[in-house]
């Protein structure tokens, strides 16, 4: 790949027309749900490879760390190299290991292929930063928004296909079918997505140097990555043992039902452009805490009123709201902090989510196995209430400088 290696030139100047916002979006949806196509089928296996539920919930944290592997070891090079080939072969290697998944023997192989999927599906985070790029300041937030739509019901409509056709073909032909997917979208890429070259010219060892210093400098990024770390793990806590809440004596469902609450829970996703458009207008500080409150009553009304299918429902679109609207008006801040250093910007935020999204996960399993539904919802409601903490009083700063 010598081409990947060329000198960085200018940066591009390509329009972003809305065929191209639709296209980034659909990219975010259709890779980020490699990581979540796991969740719904836990329990199916857990059977086929003879693992208790918490050891099966150790594939969703697999897929996770992988995830945060690639955005703290490859999404830099966004800064570097020239995105739109660095994304190609992302989404290559991404069809290689989920064939592979399809025909892993043993669980632990599986685990393997796993953390291989996620770091190879952290195409969405090379993107998001190409947008704030090529995106009008004064749009920038609802851009992103939009985009993030895509990669939010990308995330919840995953578990609703994954599910359902776990329940009816079998949890391998999921990971087969991805795979097909992730060479069709290549295809796509290669042939429609323009050329972004940034202006880094320094070594890798550098650039990644400069994710310490970019930590250092910027409380503001600190402080979004601490919250932002701290809702995804409530966010997890949930989805990770919502399979198994749906299998249990309180419900009897299959893997087809917890399917269909990311279906639900993609109601969520709608409001991804309007928290952008908020963040644009009041500012993210703003957007921020309203997303945490909306979290934060919907785990309240889950450990209340979870035993009934109503109060699950409510709840499930109250986390989604409230979680992306946060994280969206979160990576919108962090966006702006300093331009040409959007990759590693978003980096350090999203390593940070996703550090947070596996601790979720181990977590939310741990108190699914010990303390039932109740465990899941005290575990879940913690994390957003430290979210809430860290936002208001971390490294405060007038609120015209926030926004």
């Amino acid at each position: 790949m010598p081409e990947l290696l060329a000198p960085p030139a200018a940066p591009t100047t390509h329009r972003l027309d809305n065929a191209l916002v639709w296209l980034m979006a659909l990219t975010c949806g259709l890779v980020v749900a490699n990581i979540y196509y796991n969740q719904p089928l836990l329990a199916a296996i857990g059977r086929t490879f003879h693992v208790r539920d918490s050891q099966a919930s150790l594939i969703a944290t697999a897929t996770q760390v992988g995830y945060t592997l690639g955005m703290l070891l490859i999404v830099p090079l966004g800064d570097m190299l020239e995105r739109k080939r660095l994304m190609l072969w992302m989404l290559l290697g991404a069809a290689v290991c989920l064939g592979g998944a399809a025909l892993a023997p043993t669980f632990a192989l599986l685990a393997g292929a796993s953390v291989l999927i996620g770091i190879c599906s952290a195409v969405p985070q090379l993107l998001l930063p190409m947008a704030a790029h090529l995106a009008p300041e004064a749009d920038r937030g609802r851009i992103v928004g939009r985009i993030m739509s895509g990669l939010l019901i990308g995330i919840l409509l995953s578990r609703t296909a994954s599910g359902y056709v776990g329940a009816h073909l079998g949890w391998r032909v999921v990971f087969e079918g991805a795979a097909a997917l992730m060479l069709a979208l290549a295809a796509l890429l290669a042939w429609r997505l323009p050329q972004d070259r940034p202006t880094f010219t320094g070594t890798y060892a550098s650039l990644m140097q400069s994710l310490g210093t970019l930590v250092r400098e910027l409380p503001p990024l600190r402080r979004s990555a601490l919250v932002g770390a701290s809702i995804f793990a409530a966010f997890s806590v949930f989805w990770t043992t919502l399979a198994f809440y749906l299998e249990s004596p309180a419900y009897h469902y299959g893997s087809d039902v917890a399917g269909f609450f990311g279906l639900i829970g993609a109601v969520g996703a709608l409001a991804a452009p309007l928290a952008g458009s908020l963040a644009d207008k009041r500012g993210p500080r703003y957007a921020i805490t309203a997303g945490i409150g909306l979290a934060l009553a919907s785990f309240v009304l889950l450990g209340l009123a979870g035993g009934w299918l109503a109060g699950l429902v409510i709840g499930v679109i109250l986390l989604d709201v409230g979680v992306q609207s946060a994280h969206i008006s979160n990576q919108t801040l962090v966006f702006s902090l300093r331009p040409e250093a959007r990759s590693r910007l978003n980096t350090v935020y999203m390593t940070g989510y996703f550090t947070g999204g596996s601790l979720g996960s181990v977590m939310g399993g741990l108190a699914w196995t010990h303390f039932g539904w109740p465990g899941v919802c005290a575990v879940g409601g913690a994390f957003v209430a430290l979210a809430l903490a860290v936002h208001r009083s971390y490294g405060r700063q007038p609120v015209a400088a926030a926004r």
